[in-house]
This record gives C-alpha cells, sequence and structure tokens, in this order.
C-alpha cells in the first residue's frame, strides 16, 4: 500500500543478518514519507502484544546446583504423583467405612441363634423363624474416588520453568535491532558501580520460601510463583533494581507503560502462558494448583546469594542452559572489613 501509495519500493531484508529495509524512490520527499509511514507502523507494533519482549534484565538463580535441584525434584513430585496433588478426603472416610463393615460382618458371623422377624407376605402375615446365619452377607467395597491425573489438572511439564533458567526478572525489554541491544548492553555496563553502591559494596542474599499465585484463584492458576524476601530488609537489592530500571527508562528503551509498572521481585515456577499445544486440542489457560499449593505452599527453597545482573536474550540459551548473556554487571560476593 506504502508503494503504491508513495510511488516507492520498499525492500524487506530476507535475512536475520541484516537490520535495515531498504527504500528506494523518484524524490527524496518520497522516500522520507514512505521512511515516516513505516516507522509509525514499527512505533504502533512495539506497543502492542503482536511484537513479544526480546530480552529482560535477569538475576540468575539457577548457578546455585541446591536449587536446581529442588525444582527438579519439585517438577518430578508434581508430574509423577498425580493422587497426592488432589486434595481427596473421601479417601480417609472410605477407609473406616471399610473398618466398620468387617467388625459388623465379623460379629453377625458368630452369632448362631434363631431370630423372629416379621415378614410381609400376600395372603397372610405370619411369625416365622429365620436363621441368619443361613444368609450370606455380601460385602461391597467402597467406589474409589476417581483420580485426578496431572493432565486433569490442566499440568504439564511445558507450564514448569526449566530449572536451569530460574531467575528474578527485573525489567522486560524489546530489542528488535542490533543498535538497540548494543545501547542496551552499554547502559548496563555503564551503571555498574552506581548498582554497586545501592548495595552498599556489601553482599546480598534472598530467601524463597512458600508459594503464592499471581494471576486467578488457586483452582484456576496461571502463575505460580515462591515470594522473595531479602536477607536482612535492609532493601538494598530493591534499590539496586530501580538504579537500573531508572537507566534504561532514561535511555529510551522501555515502553511507557512497562516504565508505570511497580517492581515485585518473584520466582516464577510455572506459567500456563508457556504451555505447548498441539492441534486440535481444547486451549488450556489455567492449572489446578490447590493440590500443589497444599505440599507446596509453606516449602522453604533456601537461601541464596545475589551474585550478577544479566541482559538477557529471550529464546536463545548458553551452553550452562542459562538465557543467553549479552551483557552482565558483578554483585559483591565478599563482606567489606570495617
Amino acid at each position: 500500500m506504502i508503494e503504491e501509495e508513495m510511488g516507492v519500493k520498499i525492500i524487506i531484508p530476507t535475512s536475520k543478518e541484516e537490520d535495515f529495509v531498504t527504500i528506494e524512490g523518484m524524490s527524496i520527499k518520497s522516500v522520507n514519507s514512505a521512511s515516516e509511514k513505516i516507522q509509525a507502523i514499527i512505533d504502533e507494533t512495539v506497543k502492542s502484544r503482536n511484537l513479544d519482549y526480546s530480552h529482560f534484565i535477569s538475576l540468575p538463580l539457577a548457578i546455585h546446583p541446591e536449587l536446581v535441584n529442588k525444582l527438579i525434584n519439585f517438577q518430578n513430585s508434581v508430574l509423577g504423583n498425580g493422587s497426592s496433588m488432589d486434595e481427596n478426603t473421601d479417601t480417609d472416610s472410605n477407609e473406616d467405612e471399610d473398618t466398620t463393615d468387617n467388625k459388623e460382618e465379623d460379629q453377625l458371623s458368630k452369632e448362631k441363634a434363631d431370630v423372629a422377624v416379621e415378614l410381609k407376605v400376600d395372603d397372610n402375615s405370619e411369625m416365622v423363624k429365620v436363621n441368619l446365619s443361613n444368609i450370606p452377607i455380601v460385602s461391597y467395597t467402597p467406589k474409589a474416588s476417581k483420580s485426578s491425573s496431572p493432565s486433569d489438572l490442566g499440568i504439564d511439564k511445558s507450564i514448569f520453568i526449566k530449572p536451569k533458567t530460574f531467575h528474578l526478572t527485573v525489567l522486560m525489554l524489546k530489542l528488535w535491532n542490533k543498535d538497540r541491544v548494543k545501547t542496551a548492553t552499554e547502559v548496563l555496563q555503564s551503571i555498574s558501580s552506581k548498582v554497586l553502591e545501592a548495595l552498599d559494596n556489601q553482599p546480598v542474599s534472598i530467601r524463597l520460601k512458600g508459594l503464592e499465585c499471581m494471576k486467578g484463584s488457586l483452582a484456576k492458576a496461571r502463575v505460580l510463583y515462591a515470594p522473595v524476601e531479602e536477607i536482612g530488609s535492609e532493601g538494598r537489592l530493591m534499590r539496586a533494581c530501580q538504579v537500573i530500571i531508572d537507566a534504561y527508562v532514561e535511555a529510551g528503551l522501555v515502553l511507557e507503560n512497562d516504565a508505570k509498572q511497580s517492581l515485585k521481585l518473584h520466582a516464577t515456577v510455572m506459567n500456563s502462558r508457556h504451555r505447548k499445544r498441539k492441534k486440535r486440542t481444547r486451549k488450556v489457560d489455567s492449572f489446578d494448583a490447590r493440590g500443589i499449593f497444599k505440599q507446596y505452599g509453606s516449602e522453604d527453597w533456601g537461601q541464596y546469594l545475589i551474585r550478577e545482573a544479566h541482559l538477557s536474550q529471550r529464546f536463545s540459551f548458553d551452553e550452562n542452559g542459562y538465557y543467553h548473556c549479552c551483557a552482565s554487571i558483578p554483585f559483591p560476593e565478599n563482606m567489606l572489613e570495617e
């Protein structure tokens, strides 16, 4: 449409290595007008959900092997023992009923005396004697309540966060060309001293404890995460994160709506948005987390040192399994002596 309206030719890159759209025209005016139109389309797209976030600032937690192992065990437990996730109160009551029935049967089998009972007969009403020991007693096993499998609860492996990518998110970014990635890299590296100053040049550790639901109810959860508590409650980690956020906002790399969001550090363990769907299957955008919460709602995941901040690239991974690191700055690991 732009080509026809402006009388230009637009050449779209055919390779991911090429970053530029080429516009050819008979006049500078027509080329500039086409360029403005294209820029307006890009700006609108970037602000919409059509263009996903490409990068983010992360605080890696997967560098702690003991935490990775805990997450692997958590995932295996939830996926491998579906019955343990049910809020199944019927099982215990059924077992009690079974025990009672057996006791009654044993007691009746011991009684050999004749018992007089009244039987209603069509022609007349007579009293007859019936030997109960001759009447077979049938015991029916109570119907076991149906155990829901993880898939019945909307739970599958794809909605778990990969343990080797476990992290805290500080800021989401849309960096759609190499120039913006380069700028984002330079911004992070340039504020290293300011971040250390916000941390008082001292190590900072966090504790992960329990689970909470971010979106929806536990019965229809979308995001399940472990709350983050800074050891010492001095707020140094949040100050350091704010230094990073402010620097990227000032550099013009943060969308207006994202800049208005307040930071809530959390460690996501399950997210239904990551669900892998097969064709012709019903869309499931939530899962039943009640059983998981019952078992892991008070789980102590441990205390961990925050060692660095990364500019991480989504959908791309390094050899260690973590997101590709475009740039990083270190956090203090040793206490300064007074």
